[in-house]
């Protein structure tokens, strides 16, 4: 297991908020079945279609049912009934007071693709957002991006101070293959949620723990990427924090190492126990999963695409931060 040096890396992220595409994995050549799907879906008439013109009216925004709970999907238009996500890493652009650049933009990315107009089409509107029923109308406001579409200057839909956006290999509105996706590709990584409507949070529904074998080590794991064609189901190696404060990651720390969530009890998979597992409401309303009482958090530089971007592997076992030593859970 490799050690990092993440208080070097925090010092980074902080250091240059203006720079966050510096601190992807590199970029690195993309699988042809990924880059192909890519373009395929990009020209159906669906979910899938890229952002390539300004609006020409409000976008409304409406909620759905979904295996992962009621969630905020568009309410109208071309698009009507397509699956909304957030993703977490784009908080950096508040945490910086707008310095940072949003973690989904049009700059350079493993894929080769703009990531808020091609794979993660972001939800523009002309003029205020309406809410649909069900959605909570104080919680919807716009941000101004000119890294969208070139040359122009788009308002999007914010839901909870978080962009709104699309994924491309949602080809129907009955589907939800973003949700719960880990993502590399980001800059910094973060994880794409579907939203719950009465506060915005993410929407991970009901999260199952597992255990994961890397480099012949077997350690608890967090089951995401639910519907995700090139890793469905994937796992993760969660981390516990090693000081007296349960809840001390919070903000950058939890960029870096982002809480791992859950609508309801967690799931234990084979070979975890169940009675180990719990729940704890973070300062934000949200639900984090527990290991025998300790709040688990997955290691942004765990997140990979098979054949696109990393390898399944556990690179913060053992790391020394600002906010104390995270470990892995190691099981027999």
């Amino acid at each position: 297991m490799k050690l990092l040096h993440t208080g070097s890396y925090f010092r980074g992220l902080v250091a240059r908020p203006a720079t966050a595409a510096l601190l992807t994995l590199g970029l690195l050549a993309v699988a042809p079945q990924f880059s192909s799907s890519v373009s395929a879906k990009a020209n159906a008439a669906s979910c899938t279609t890229p952002v390539t013109s300004v609006p020409t009216g409000r976008a409304t925004v409406s909620t759905k049912s979904t295996q992962f709970g009621t969630v905020l999907s568009v309410g109208s238009g071309a698009f009507s009934g397509c699956s909304l996500y957030l993703l977490t890493s784009d908080q950096l652009q508040s945490l910086t007071f707008g310095l940072a650049a949003f973690a989904c933009s049009n700059g350079p990315n493993p894929i080769g693709q703009p990531c808020d107009t091609v794979l993660w089409p972001a939800l523009l509107t002309k003029g205020a957002p309406i809410a649909g029923p069900g959605v909570n109308h104080k919680l919807l406001g716009t941000v101004t991006r000119a890294d969208v579409l070139a040359g122009e200057s788009v308002q999007q839909v914010t839901y909870a101070g978080l962009p709104l956006y699309r994924f491309f290999q949602d080809e129907s509105p009955e589907e939800t293959d973003g949700a719960n996706l880990f993502d590399p590709v980001t800059s910094p990584p973060g994880t794409w949620y579907l939203v719950e409507p009465g506060r915005g949070h993410p929407a991970p529904g009901r999260l199952q723990m597992q255990v994961e074998k890397v480099s012949g080590s077997k350690v608890l794991a967090a089951t995401m990427d639910n519907d995700f064609s090139l890793l469905p189901q994937g796992t993760f190696p969660v981390y516990t924090l090693s000081n007296k404060k349960g809840q001390a990651c919070q903000t950058y720390c939890a960029l870096l190492w982002p809480p791992v969530l859950t609508s309801g009890q967690p799931e234990a998979g084979k070979g975890v126990d169940q009675h180990a597992l719990g729940v704890v409401v973070r300062p934000d309303g949200t639900r984090q999963v527990t290991y025998k009482g300790k709040p688990l958090y997955l290691f942004i530089k765990d997140a990979y695409i098979p054949g696109v971007i990393g390898t399944q592997s556990i690179n913060g076992a053992g790391a020394s931060t600002p906010w104390g030593v995270f470990n892995t859970i190691p099981l027999s």
